[in-house]
């Protein structure tokens, strides 16, 4: 079963609490345990001491701890007092382990008993003694046992002193402070368990939306937008999704109106056609006409044949499948060789060539490709010039590039349309009513290839007066193509 995010979240967060809190008792457990120990340690240390400067034993010349019974007496009053003060048992042996007193009294089943050898090895070498345990099976329950030696005057020990506490007591605190600590944990998953629930509940409610909107897409709607709260990393991916919805739905209305304007390309020419042959067959046109609607129908499947290569032609140009074979050579070889083709139509229409003065200017694109694009624009230029008006060409170098213009009088290109001639089916017939017979692809096609030679086209015009498109193209090919021809 996949999670959500909000389960998710708290999950991690109900895990580091629970082993952060975890770590943290075990830690301060270890260092209670140690700080308990010591503090008993250095207790039960002083209570030895202080025992064994309590007991007066006779330092005869045989060195023996036995005592009189008055003075055994004292020594048991002594340890009582001293064990009730400080809540410790207290044992007192002679040299050999065998406990003499006991602060219990003389009675206490602990007298007679003697002590492990290896304590009284550890307590002879000098050293103290501690131990948590029953000091050899004295005890019936854990202890904490410190043991000092009583030396003579000659040195040797004469007897030891061990007081013990019950070690039930770290016990019953550890049990309190683990109790503490499970409570304090409890309290802290509670409180992360709101606050998980109302962040999560934050960062989730923008990605649900976006998950929302990417379903509307899917089945259609490129209008629904998310909305934006914030700035953090959330908030730059809902930013980032409007943007794509925003380029998806202009691309879902570029393509149907591409699609519109296929349909009414094609469906304008096919209709003519269709009157025309419909018009002979019924009679309709008579036998001495047919000759001239031939011709008629003949350039109406000319319209249509250009129209289809141009959409070809900007298929495998957006697709990125015609290759550029880039060179250097001379732009005014592109310029003369479409204005000598269409000398008989110059002539025809009365236009008058002006600027076309070659000198050598080299640029670096693929001549099929420049060839084109001047092809289209001095056709389009063709069309639109009236009798008696001119064509003007313009080649001039700047810096590393080289700005070709081609301009023509006539009606021109109004304000508003002047930024959208570029687009595909675009057709202005208010001011260039002059021809409507183009497809309103050539131009741009003419801004695709200039767009692959590395350069950029624009348009200018004053409406009465003239038009004018210019476009660059690099005078020199660019470093990294430098490198690679030359390898």
């Amino acid at each position: 079963m996949r999670k959500s995010i909000s389960s998710m979240y708290f999950s991690t967060t109900a895990a580091l609490l629970i082993v952060s809190t975890a770590v943290l008792c075990a830690i301060q457990m270890y260092l209670v345990m140690g700080y308990f120990k010591q503090d008993k340690k250095e207790s039960l240390s002083e209570v030895v001491s202080i025992v064994t400067s309590q007991i007066h034993l006779r330092q005869q010349s045989e060195g023996t701890v036995d005592v009189d019974p008055a003075l055994a007496q004292k020594i048991q009053e002594s340890m009582a007092l001293i064990s009730e003060t400080s809540s410790t048992i207290i044992l007192f042996t002679d040299e050999n382990g065998v406990v003499k007193m006991c602060s219990e009294g003389t009675g206490s089943s602990n007298v007679g008993r003697q002590v492990p050898a290896n304590i009284l090895a550890a307590l002879a070498s000098g050293g103290g003694y501690f131990e948590t345990g029953t000091l050899g099976g004295m005890y019936s329950s854990a202890c904490y046992t410190v043991g000092g030696a009583v030396v003579g005057q000659n040195g040797l020990p004469l007897g030891y002193v061990f007081a013990s506490t019950s070690a039930g007591s770290l016990n019953i605190f550890v049990g309190d402070m683990f109790s503490s600590f499970v409570l304090a944990a409890g309290l802290m998953l509670l409180a992360s368990s709101v606050l998980a629930i109302f962040f999560t509940t934050r960062l989730t409610t923008p990605l649900r939306r976006i998950s929302e909107a990417a379903r509307k897409f899917g089945s259609g709607d490129f209008s629904v937008r998310v909305p934006v709260d914030g700035d953090d990393e959330v908030a730059q991916l809902a930013v980032t999704f409007n943007n794509m919805a925003r380029n998806l739905e202009t691309i879902d209305s570029s393509r149907a109106s591409f699609m519109g304007n296929i349909a009414h390309e094609l469906r304008t020419p096919m209709t003519s056609i269709k009157g025309f042959i419909d018009g002979m067959l019924d009679g309709t046109i008579p036998d001495d006409m047919r000759q001239h609607y031939l011709g008629l129908v003949s350039q109406e499947v000319g319209r249509l044949t250009r129209l289809i290569q141009n959409m070809l032609d900007i298929s495998k140009l957006e697709a990125g499948e015609y290759r550029v074979n880039a060179q250097s050579y001379d732009v005014w070889e592109s310029l003369t060789g479409v204005v000598f083709s269409a000398e008989q139509r110059v002539e025809d229409q009365g236009v008058e060539i002006q600027g076309l003065a070659p000198q050598k200017t080299m640029v670096y694109a693929d001549p099929d490709l420049v060839y084109q694009v001047v092809y289209n624009l001095f056709d389009n230029a063709l069309k639109f010039t009236p009798k008696g008006g001119y064509i003007r060409f313009s080649v001039q170098k700047s810096g590393g590039n080289v700005t070709v213009s081609v301009e023509n009088s006539g009606q021109g290109i109004s304000p508003e349309a002047l930024p959208f001639v570029f687009e595909r089916f675009y057709k202005e017939d208010k001011s260039r009513g002059l021809n409507t017979k183009g497809s309103g692809l050539g131009l741009h096609i003419c801004k695709v290839l200039i767009g692959l030679s590395g350069g950029k086209i624009w348009a200018e015009s004053e409406e009465g007066r003239f038009c004018r498109f210019s476009f660059t193209l690099p005078c020199e090919a660019p470093a990294g193509e430098k490198r690679k021809n030359h390898k």
